[in-house]
């Protein structure tokens, strides 16, 4: 039955990408409560190269899903980092980094590992240089003030708090992940020639390359996968006959698919979001152009289309996947069990801040309620009868 499938289609993917969405979000959790916001401001404050260079190896070094890289980046532009800088750690976290190289070397081959990184690299400094240009320091700060209102005001120094701010971002970002792997599963029901139908596969190679790296990242963000979760889909399209940089595009798009631009919305505002869209979309495009170009002339281009079974038609086996689930899977029952012990329920926007901490609160009927910041409890406070 289709509905079961579908179902069955987003929890295999969801199984193959479960630990590092948890790793993820644990990092986010970390960064916040530990890293101090005056050293963040001096390593990532800035929107020159060498900050620009130490957020692509730091994110290199994060390896996230695309969720929880947006979480992370989110957290690093809170505590100080130059919006630049942040954006390019997070393409950096999910784009760069070397379980994703492997992937894409096992299904595709090592010349999509290479042209990957080499376009990765063009792609962060197009859209460092687009977002100099176009956001000033001072809209920067107001962007920056909107972050910082929208966060969970959960930035503390114990290690309590990293569960804290753990599960304060599942529970901001749940319902866009969730949506995402279940869209993901139906789509992966549709004919293995639907998404190839879209791209222009024998037309005048000019016409199809670019036509190929437009529509690349558009089916990308209808498919709501991660960027590990899109190289089955990738290796389909490659199979099916659409261009090598028509392939490349698809795979930087893993940061606008929908549910991840409604979180931009959510963290910077929609005119900062659409902005971000705008501009990382452009980027994908120039740099899969530039990518086809270089691995055009030195003859680098893959020709080898080979049929690859996409990640919703494995079956859950034993494996290294499995075992790092599980492990990460004792880590999330850890930390949210860590909650529960200090853990309170800010009544307004739903989070979970620590009573021990310095969290605003109000006196309402004989007992204290705590709040996320000053925003939740200036809101309480005006009509408490709405929230108590």
């Amino acid at each position: 039955m289709w509905v079961v499938d579908g179902l069955v289609n987003a929890a295999r993917m969801a199984w193959e990408v479960w630990w590092a969405l948890v790793l993820g979000f644990a990092l986010s959790g970390a960064v916040q409560a530990f890293v101090p916001r005056a050293r963040l401001e001096r390593a990532l404050g800035g929107r020159g190269a060498r900050e620009i260079a130490l957020a692509t190896g730091l994110g290199a070094a994060s390896s996230s899903c695309s969720y929880a890289a947006i979480a992370i980046a989110k957290s690093l532009f809170q505590k100080g980092a130059s919006f630049p800088s942040a954006m390019a750690f997070q393409f950096a976290s999910t784009n760069l980094v070397f379980e994703l190289g492997l992937v894409l070397w096992l299904f595709l081959g090592w010349r999509f590992t290479l042209a990957e990184f080499v376009g990765g690299i063009f792609l962060i400094l197009l859209m460092w240089g687009a977002l100099h240009l176009l956001v000033s320091r001072r809209r920067e700060e107001e962007i920056r003030a909107h972050a910082r209102e929208a966060e969970t005001g959960h930035m503390h120094p114990t290690a309590t708090d990293v569960a804290l701010n753990f599960r304060a971002d599942v529970q901001m970002l749940w319902k866009e992940i969730v949506a995402g792997f279940v869209i993901a599963g139906y789509v992966s029901l549709l004919p293995r020639g639907f998404f190839n139908g879209l791209f222009i596969t024998g037309a005048w190679a000019p016409l199809r390359l670019v036509e190929n790296v437009l529509v690349g990242p558009l089916v990308a963000a209808l498919a709501f996968v991660c960027s590990i979760g899109n190289v089955p889909l990738a290796a389909v399209l490659w199979g099916g006959g659409i261009s090598f940089s028509g392939v490349i595009a698809f795979l930087y798009a893993d940061l606008i698919i929908v549910p991840i631009v409604v979180a931009y919305r959510k963290y910077y505002g929609a005119r900062a979001a659409a902005l971000l869209t705008g501009v990382m979309f452009g980027a994908m495009v120039v740099a899969a152009l530039a990518v086809d170009g270089i691995f055009s002339l030195l003859g680098l281009v893959p020709s080898h289309r080979p049929s690859i079974t996409s990640i919703a038609e494995r079956p859950v086996t034993w494996n290294y996947t499995s075992v790092l689930d599980i492990v990460f899977a004792v880590v999330f029952v850890a930390l949210f069990a860590v909650t529960l012990r200090r853990g309170a329920k800010d009544p307004v926007c739903g989070m979970t801040v620590d009573r021990a901490a310095a969290s605003p609160s109000s006196s309402y009927r004989g007992r204290t309620v705590y709040f996320c910041g000053a925003h939740c409890k200036h809101t309480f406070d005006a009509d408490p009868e709405a929230y108590a």
